[in-house]
């Protein structure tokens, strides 16, 4: 049974990836792309689970919690496009590419299927 934002699936996966994210954007990226591509990686990345959290906080309305996962998942396909942008500038390795991609797809598809089946 779902008591918090917190049991949904979508949300640990989402939270999880937004750290590991956030850490390897700060650990990997030149000073000069830090506040530019960086900044707007870890915003995508950590707008995905408050999205979710948020929009839980509305679950009554099945409306605005749609819509707050809607935007999640706007979120997660903004950071595969940058994911995609780090790989073509050679800041980000073929194989972390593809796994960061990979995980943002499944959370992608686990985000349209809680809109789809919610209530």
């Amino acid at each position: 049974m779902i008591k918090s934002f917190r049991d949904l699936k979508v949300y640990q996966k989402a939270y999880q990836l937004s750290i590991t994210v956030n850490k390897l954007s700060l650990s990997l990226l030149p000073r000069h792309e830090l506040y530019e591509l960086g900044s707007q990686l870890r915003r995508a990345a950590i707008s995905i689970p408050l999205n979710i959290a948020e929009g839980y906080g509305r679950k009554d309305s099945n409306k605005e919690f749609k819509h707050f996962l809607r935007n999640a998942l706007g979120s997660c396909n903004e950071i595969q496009v940058l994911l995609e942008m780090l790989r073509d500038l050679e800041y980000l390795e073929k194989g972390a590419y593809e796994e960061l991609n990979e995980a943002y797809d499944h959370v992608g598809r686990q985000l349209y299927k809680l809109i789809q089946t919610w209530k």
